[in-house]
């Protein structure tokens, strides 16, 4: 099934596996200590990440780790900044409309 990057970060689960990994690779037993999940949950967890392209495995030895997928990252923050324009916009209107209010006040 192809996934994509909201369907991945969707659950708050997910978003802090993302963080956790955005600092080191990790093994999923080292991902599973920092949930109150089952070790299956937490790797259901990664499978759907690892679907939506948000992490990628590596094998080092026996072990697998994870670690972040920058790229698809950058695909939410360019969705994201259609939106942080709009508001900065709005921000500016609103600092324009304050400033003549406070100079009316004097």
């Amino acid at each position: 099934m192809r996934r994509d990057v909201y369907q991945g970060i969707a659950d708050p689960t997910r978003r802090a596996i993302i963080s956790l990994i955005a600092r080191q690779a990790m093994t999923p037993n080292a991902l599973a200590e920092h949930f109150n999940i089952s070790r299956q949950g937490v790797s259901n967890h990664i499978k759907i990440l690892t679907e939506c392209e948000l992490v990628k495995q590596k094998q080092q030895g026996r072990e697998i780790y994870y670690t972040l997928e920058v790229k698809k990252l950058k695909e939410i923050d360019k969705w994201l900044e259609q939106y942080r324009t709009i508001w900065e916009n709005q921000f500016n209107q609103l600092d324009k409309v304050l400033l003549t209010l406070k100079k009316q006040k004097k």
